[in-house]
């Protein structure tokens, strides 16, 4: 079984809040994003981008100050592409309590100078 791997972790700003003061939820989604990207270029020296996003689900909100913290677990490596897992837990400002708040999937594809699917690269 793959091991989880710390990615990132951020304090969430007051910059970043929707108007009802929760973290908006593009925000987590791009530090996800961020942190599956991290993830997948250990793997390969290709370019890669983006190319799915799955499965995300929000179970918590999260607050100003909080620590977001994203682990990454590879789930499945093709010809073309990589596909990760996201947790996302949240360590609370106040009581430094930690609480899984979001996970979705990402799909990376690696390209080439011309933008097209190209064979993995071994990092």
């Amino acid at each position: 079984m793959a091991k989880k791997e710390l990615v990132i972790k951020v304090v969430a700003m007051p910059r970043d809040i929707n108007p009802d003061g929760d973290m908006f939820g593009g925000w987590i989604l791009s530090q996800m994003d961020l942190a599956a990207y991290l993830h997948v270029r250990k793997h390969t020296r290709a370019r890669v981008v983006t190319v799915a996003i799955d499965n995300i689900v929000f179970h918590h909100p999260v607050f100003i100050g909080d620590c977001l913290i994203c682990y990454a677990i590879t789930e499945k490596i093709g010809r073309t592409s990589i596909t990760v897992k996201i947790d996302v837990i949240v360590e609370r400002k106040e009581g430094h309590a930690q609480q899984q708040v979001t996970e979705g999937r990402f799909t990376f594809v690696a390209i080439g100078e011309d933008k097209k699917p190209v064979p993995l690269i071994n990092g």
